[in-house]
């Protein structure tokens, strides 16, 4: 008799998500780079008499990118007209293309100080600073959103809320996530803000909000990857598998040599329980990435679950060969060889389970069970005990303790143990509640 389903054996059942963030991640990356990318004044390289000739030439200079060029001439401005909003700005962009960026944030403090109300000076300082990882790019950032570009007005203002969201999405989350909303109001056909806001939202696990913000994706561009993959990740955290399972069909639908929708579609077929299904998937995704570690190890549990006994040995084993130590592993081949009736060589794996990881309660479990049944008492009595301590009391480990006492004819704790079995049995086991009751017939004094 088993101790007990080896529940913890089922990682296949429990939503996982890894693979799922990855798009987003790429999308956030894509965003990144846009938002990262600094701008020119418009109205700046224009000609204007008034401009002092250097600053003229060096605007020309950084139309050709000869950045090395326009350097020295945008010095000797500043050097004479410290208050020259412009030529600070055109050294600030010329610096940071030079690579020199503390040296560009420097100049472009000093234009945001000689004319603090022009956007492109307020947006490429916030956006040096937010490179650079310090606490004031938000400052500058947020002043940028209240400003005016001096063209193409929405697409800068959307610039600024993007990287503005950026800065956030650490420390002010919610004010993130209505800082890519703005974006999305700005461009309407663009998707990024949305998966940005929607990966987002469901890291502080508000599911539902993150849902509506895939969907708005997939009202753009229904092909979205990055949008079906999260509202997969949501439903699978949910556990409403029949609409993960939907989302990761028309993933696999899209992209059929994509292993990880492989792979998740299997899992969520194997926690509905379509175990056939669930294996096919599998190994689909273990054909396109036979490098992924996590597919024989998901496989190995669903063979066990689907009780292909002699498939999930195979696997086990060369799991094994490659994690000797894994305690997880040994126990997973211990409840194959229950499950096939290999008692001896159940007990050997569970050992050595237990022996590598000393609290490992489900291993102890499995561990009386085998023991029992290569009528090894003590040992059995021993595991049952060892698991109490790590996980709460079973009505079958009362049983197989009373059953392991009774035949070393240790009667009153054989007793004592039946009773307790049949104290919270509640018609569960009615053949080891038949014989419980039998047996305490048998052995219990005559009152």
């Amino acid at each position: 008799m088993e101790m007990e389903r080896p529940a913890e054996m089922s990682r296949i059942s429990k939503t996982r998500s890894l693979f799922l963030i990855v798009g987003l991640f790429l999308s956030g990356m894509l965003l990144a780079q846009d938002s990262g990318t600094t701008v020119r004044h418009h109205r700046v390289v224009e000609q204007n008499p008034a401009f002092p000739p250097e600053l003229t030439q060096a605007e020309a200079a950084i139309e050709k990118k000869d950045y090395a060029a326009a350097e020295p001439l945008l010095k000797k401005v500043v050097e004479t007209d410290a208050a020259n909003y412009e030529a600070w700005f055109d050294l600030g962009f010329a610096y940071n293309a030079l690579g020199k960026v503390p040296e560009s944030i420097a100049a472009y403090r000093k234009s945001v100080a000689a004319k603090p109300d022009v956007f492109e000076s307020n947006l490429n300082l916030g956006i040096m600073l937010a490179k650079t990882g310090q606490p004031d790019a938000e400052e500058f950032l947020r002043a940028a959103t209240t400003l005016k570009p001096t063209a193409n007005v929405d697409e800068g203002h959307s610039r600024a809320w993007l990287s503005l969201a950026h800065v956030l999405e650490s420390s002010k989350p919610d004010e993130a996530v209505e800082a890519y909303k703005r974006v999305a109001a700005l461009e309407p056909k663009d998707p990024e803000p949305h998966l940005a806001a929607g990966a987002l939202l469901e890291k502080q696990d508000h599911f539902a909000d993150a849902a509506e913000e895939f969907q708005a994706v997939l009202a753009i561009d229904p092909a979205s990857a990055d949008a079906l993959t999260g509202l997969a990740n949501i439903y699978m955290r949910g556990r409403r598998f029949p609409e993960a399972e939907a989302v990761l069909r028309k993933l696999v639908a899209l992209n059929s040599s994509d292993a990880a929708a492989h792979l998740q579609l299997g899992r969520v077929m194997a926690a509905a329980g379509e175990n056939g299904a669930a294996i096919a998937e599998l190994l689909a995704a273990q054909k396109l990435a036979p490098a992924d570690a996590t597919i024989p190890r998901d496989l190995a549990e669903l063979y066990l679950s689907a009780a292909e006994y002699p498939e999930a040995e195979t696997m086990y084993r060369s799991l094994l060969t490659a994690n000797p130590n894994s305690a997880d592993l040994h126990r997973g081949l211990g409840v194959v060889f229950l499950k096939q009736h290999k008692y001896s060589d159940a007990q050997q794996e569970l050992l050595i389970a237990v022996k590598l990881k000393p609290d490992f309660g489900a291993a102890y479990g499995d561990l009386a069970a085998a023991a029992i049944e290569n009528k090894e008492y003590a040992l059995a009595i021993k595991a049952a005990d060892a698991r109490a301590k790590f996980l709460p009391e079973i009505p079958v480990s009362y049983f197989l303790r009373a059953s392991a006492y009774d035949h070393l004819r240790d009667y009153k704790l054989a007793a004592q143990n039946y009773h307790k079995f049949l104290e919270v049995a509640n018609g569960q086991y009615p053949d080891q509640e038949w014989q419980a009751r039998h047996r305490l017939i048998a052995i219990e004094p005559k009152k």
